[in-house]
């Protein structure tokens, strides 16, 4: 090496951009394993229910003990369930779902805080990325559960509205559990939502409020009785442009 030759330093503005361009490459090959990886997992579990709720919510709550009972009942009519995998209502889906004869699944995050994965799960699979976790929920349910949470459970249920609104994922039933929680929020959409034009009136169509276990799979077995739960082709092709 010559005298006036020098080797590249990190502060040097453009060796920190390649450097993170480097990174960013590499990221991508992480994210698209994740959806291979789990997409492989979850294949052999449908029909299957994802189950929403809070991390904050312990054992021995009502509303805990309520997930508990519908989990256990989706599993014995059939149903694989599919949580967050973390404490509260999503170890209460586990749960539930662990005492029957079906599947319980877990997608689990990691997350600076509340979120330990809990003992309940036949299938665990772990993510660093939000996107493709919520990815997961969407791809393999055939219905939405939700209890009582709060911003991620709201970001979760937004999704699911969105995704059928929009027609980037089949209709499908989204049961909300628990009407005295729910209520405010339904009466809120209705009178700004819908009074000032934001949706549409049918668009409040897509929610049902269903608190008792076995009115909720009922409601889920109404809703495919003359199709059955395999996707439909159309459903098909929406799922791969999600």
């Amino acid at each position: 090496m010559y005298e006036n030759e020098k080797l590249p330093r990190m502060q040097d503005p453009e060796v920190k951009s390649q450097a993170f361009s480097a990174r960013e490459s590499w990221r991508i090959f992480g994210i698209m394993s994740e959806f291979v990886e789990a997409t492989e997992r979850l294949q052999p579990i449908r029909p299957a229910v994802s189950i929403f709720g809070s991390a904050r919510i312990p054992p021995g709550h009502p509303y805990y003990d309520l997930t508990e009972r519908i989990a256990r009942k989706l599993s014995d009519a059939g149903f694989s369930v599919i949580s967050g995998g973390g404490p509260g209502i999503m170890e209460a889906a586990n749960k539930g779902a662990f005492h029957g004869p079906s599947p319980s699944v877990g997608l689990n995050i990691q997350l600076p805080h509340e979120q330990q994965s809990n003992p309940y799960q036949d299938i665990s699979q772990t993510f660093r990325h939000f996107f493709a976790r919520k990815y997961m929920f969407v791809r393999f349910a055939s219905a939405y559960v939700v209890m009582p949470g709060g911003f991620g459970t709201l970001d979760e249920l937004l999704e699911a509205l969105t995704l059928i609104q929009t027609s980037k994922s089949a209709r499908m039933p989204i049961i909300l559990v628990c009407s005295g929680f729910w209520q405010g929020l339904l009466a809120w959409f209705r009178e700004r939502l819908v009074a000032e034009g934001m949706i549409n009136a049918e668009d409040m169509d897509l929610i049902q409020i269903i608190d008792e276990p076995d009115q909720i799979v009922e409601a889920i077995f109404k809703h495919y009785e003359t199709r059955g739960f395999a996707p439909l082709p159309t459903e098909r092709d929406m799922m791969l442009n999600l």
